[in-house]
């Protein structure tokens, strides 16, 4: 070995540097040393920003230089042919032919790049798909970069302005001072349009801000443009664009960073670039302010590592659970695979199973833990994998993370596989001496799904691996845990501990709560005798007034008093009452329709609310793999009438009820009472309720709620009146809902046959919101539909087909080649604003609302 060089070992990967006291930046006396430990050390917030992505390096072999001398530096995109061959790579066609990209999953290949002096990392707005190909840009970015006479101070400005625009957009942004010279804005994309549609949108942005501060901004690319002036640079959205990495080093003459900032820090008269030293110190201090952007940009969990979904779901810091940095798993272990058998005292209690595999640990949720007898099978189902790291876990997972509650090691040891694929897995364990599992030879049969939430049966073989009968074993039976354990998180969901093998079966501890507190008489009633449903008059839910922050806050404080404010978050779902008769749910829709049929999963299992009869307010939601309400996932639930589409649907895409009012309890009307009072009748029956329910939060701040809300992507807020009584079916400024995203209900009333690529289907919905004369015309929508969404709303509309226009006033172009049907279905769109003539602008299609009627539909303020 030459010297100066040295083999290390990282993450199991072997790897040799050299010339670790070689300086790269002599301003500084920066070594490549130095460079490799601050890699090392950012990686954690670094590779969320980058993985999945192509990288594009900036090399300087000898360092940068100084201003009189400055260093070689040359971009390097294909792989060197001596790079170790565990760096994962890409190939990306060029017209010279196909160049190997690096991908930058762990800390290794981090090392890897700064060993070959790859101080700057570049990565396009986009990752690669499963299949190898470049998918749709999941973030947005703007350069803001400052023209002579101008500095940090004025992109900052600018900054502001356009976060203003996207932050109303529903995309709020985050700023990073680029290390160089100006600074970066990123803002999340729901990765469904292309990057070219991308890069049109940013220029019309720079554009429209460049019209309102034009002796500040300027967009165009000429440079003879820009003294004077921040150029808004929109064209690194471009598909064959990059822009520095967040975190990655620059190549000036001082050690500077692409440092993630604060608003709070753009609002600085001193803002300036920092250095490597202070960016690592600021990270340990308060972590990443733009972590809401890695591995989840867009909302969406990256799939480049089968870790991404559980990465997703955990936020480092805030769990004891192990939250690795790289979602590509680790090595496998020596000897025979491992497995954990875990106690999970959560929102209801369940045993986890976890077997080693592939770098991972497969993971299924059992509610009545592995099986002590062979005529008995247990109900399991598949969750995220695990890291490595999870074997050997054991804690208290805080309330308002994910799988609130406390994780003990029920038992673990080595297994023997006999078989494993897609529908079967067989493998005998054997756990800890004298530990409560022994050796037992298992199956594993999936019945329904595939992937996460997919159902499984645990079975006990009647023989072991050698043929020979297989005893049983003793019943699983609880810890207690139960004494250390939280109260249940209710809006942290638990994995599969809902589904219950024996889900009539109720143990007298899982009964709801009576209300039986002195404090609590005037709520509580006479036990029910034969519960009924109630008629639909009682059944219409109280509706909340459009307002904005600002009138928020004046009704929060007048209704506050000395009190704390009560808002809550807006859920991006459909309403719903559920009247709940002791054992089972019932589902009314808003309109009144009954929709029990539709969400088994609420409505086939008993959810623990106690023998009392109840009437209760919510919301229906689909969570997404980050667990946000996704209103485009509920859509392919919301519409399904097939019972056999129903229970296809139904594991792929469960639901949750997220509840918020108590109506009636035990026979007895609580609508009259204050919401206050009913909410702690809720608070009260939902103590024992499972998995498929949720009680949100309320907040005590319309400031602190609001950025809640954005932070999660929310719709918005709703501030109510904590002494406001339940009026069924009527709008009431009781309760004020504030939007940050801008949608509106609208009444479809005629089709315009598609084009080019839309011909033969639709092209766009001609919309109508209604008016005292009538359908009032309110614009087109043609974007935001999938195929699945246009053959459906096909099969919808022709059937609704007539001759008649159903508008009092749509234009003659848009009528021109228009299909009338009859006004009878109501969708929802999201929009930038309404025109003065009524015209929805920059409308975008989110779905079909079967709960609403086309009466219900009024134009929001």
């Amino acid at each position: 070995m030459a010297a100066g060089e040295q083999t290390v070992r990282i993450e199991g990967r072997r790897l040799r540097i050299t010339n670790l006291d070689k300086v790269l930046y002599p301003d500084t006396g920066t070594t490549k040393g130095e460079v490799i430990a601050y890699y090392t050390r950012i990686a954690p917030v670094l590779i969320p920003h980058v993985t999945g992505r192509p990288v594009t390096r900036k090399r300087w072999p000898d360092g940068v230089g100084t201003a009189d001398d400055p260093g070689m530096s040359f971009f390097a995109k294909d792989l060197e042919a001596g790079a170790p061959s565990w760096v994962q790579r890409r190939p990306i066609p060029h017209s010279s032919g196909p160049k190997d990209y690096p991908l930058v999953g762990d800390v290794p290949t981090l090392v890897y790049l700064a060993q070959v002096a790859s101080l700057e990392l570049h990565v396009p707005q986009w990752r690669f798909a499963p299949d190898g190909e470049r998918g749709n840009p999941d973030r947005l970015v703007l350069d803001l970069d400052p023209g002579p006479g101008v500095g940090l101070a004025e992109c900052a400005e600018v900054a502001r302005q356009a976060r203003a625009i996207l932050s109303d957009m529903g995309m709020e942004p985050y700023p990073v001072t680029s290390g160089s010279k100006g600074i970066h804005l990123y803002a999340p994309l729901p990765g469904e349009q292309s990057s070219d549609a991308i890069t049109a949108f940013a220029k019309e942005l720079a554009r429209a801000i460049e019209a309102d501060s034009p002796d500040l901004v300027v967009s165009q690319m000429a440079k003879s443009a820009r003294p004077g002036k921040v150029f808004i640079d929109w064209s690194q959205n471009n598909g064959a664009k990059t822009t520095i990495a967040p975190f990655s080093l620059r190549g000036r003459a001082h050690p500077t960073v692409a440092a993630p900032r604060t608003w709070e820090e753009l609002d600085d008269p001193e803002l300036r670039h920092l250095l490597f030293s202070e960016v690592l110190e600021r990270v340990e201090a308060s972590g990443d302010p733009m972590a809401a952007l890695g591995f989840t940009a867009g909302a969406r969990a990256t799939e480049d590592g089968p870790l991404g979904q559980y990465i997703a779901k955990r936020t480092a810091g805030a769990t004891p659970e192990p939250v690795p940095a790289n979602p590509a798993g680790a090595a496998a272990s020596e000897g025979l695979p491992r497995f954990v058998i875990q106690e999970h005292h959560a929102t209801r209690l369940h045993w986890d199973l976890r077997l080693e595999r592939d770098g991972v640990l497969a993971s299924w949720a059992v509610p009545k833990g592995v099986p002590s007898t062979t005529a008995r099978n247990n109900l399991a189902v598949q969750t995220e994998d695990h890291p490595m790291e999870y074997a050997t876990f054991a804690g208290t997972i805080p309330a308002g993370q994910y799988g609130a509650g406390s994780m003990t090691i029920w038992d673990e040891g080595r297994y023997e596989l006999e078989k494993w694929r897609d529908d079967e897995v067989i493998f005998t364990l054997e756990g800890r001496p004298g530990g409560p599992l022994g050796r037992v030879r298992l199956a594993l049969i999936r019945t329904d799904g595939s992937g996460e939430k997919s159902t499984w049966l645990l079975h006990r073989m009647k023989t072991d691996a050698a043929g020979h009968p297989q005893a049983d074993g003793a019943p699983v039976v609880p810890t207690d845990a139960d004494d250390a354990a939280p109260a249940p998180d209710h809006h942290a969901p638990a994995p599969a501990a809902e589904e219950d093998a024996d889900p009539s079966a109720v143990d007298a501890d899982d009964a709801g709560p009576s209300l039986s507190d002195p404090a609590d008489a005037a709520l509580s009633g006479p036990a029910h005798a034969g519960a009924r449903i109630p008629p639909r008059a009682e059944l219409r839910p109280m509706l909340a007034t459009t307002a904005t922050p600002g009138i928020a806050r004046q009704a929060a404080r007048r209704w506050s008093g000395e009190d704390d404010a009560w808002v809550e978050a807006k859920w991006d779902g459909i309403r719903a009452i559920g009247v709940w008769d002791g054992q089972r749910l019932h589902l009314r829709a808003r309109s009144g329709n009954d929709v029990t049929a539709k969400y088994p999963e609420l409505t086939t299992v008993d959810l623990g609310l106690g023998p009392e009869p109840a009437v209760l307010d919510g919301e229906i939601v689909a969570l997404d793999g980050q667990g946000r309400p996704s209103f485009p996932l509920l859509q392919t639930r919301m519409n399904l009438e097939k019972p056999r589409e129903i229970a296809r649907e139904t594991p792929r895409t469960p639901v949750k009820l997220f509840l918020f009012d108590v109506l009636a309890l035990g026979g007895r009307d609580l609508a009259p009472r204050p919401l206050r009072e009913r909410r702690r009748a809720l608070e009260k029956l939902a103590t024992a309720a499972s998995g498929p329910l949720v009680l949100p939060p309320v907040f005590d701040d319309v400031d602190a709620a609001l950025a809640a809300s954005r932070s999660l992507g929310l719709e918005g807020i709703v501030v109510k009146d904590p002494a406001s009584p339940y009026r069924r079916g009527e709008r009431t400024e009781q309760w004020l809902k504030v939007k940050l995203t801008r949608t509106q209900e609208v009444v479809i009333g005629g089709v315009r046959p598609g084009k080019g690529g839309r011909s033969g289907t639709i092209g766009s919905l001609l919309l109508g919101v209604p008016g005292d004369d009538g359908l009032h015309y309110a614009g087109r929508v043609g974007s935001g539909f999938s195929e699945a969404t246009l053959a459906q709303l096909e099969a919808r509309l022709t059937p609704l087909r007539t001759d008649e226009n159903p508008f009092v006033d749509v234009p003659r172009p848009d009528a021109s080649d228009a299909l009338w049907v009859r006004p009878d279905l109501v969708g929802e769109v999201e929009f930038a604003e309404f025109t003065p003539g009524g015209i929805l602008r920059h409308a975008r299609w989110r779905g079909l609302r079967p709960d609403k009627t086309p009466d219900e539909v009024v134009r929001e303020s």
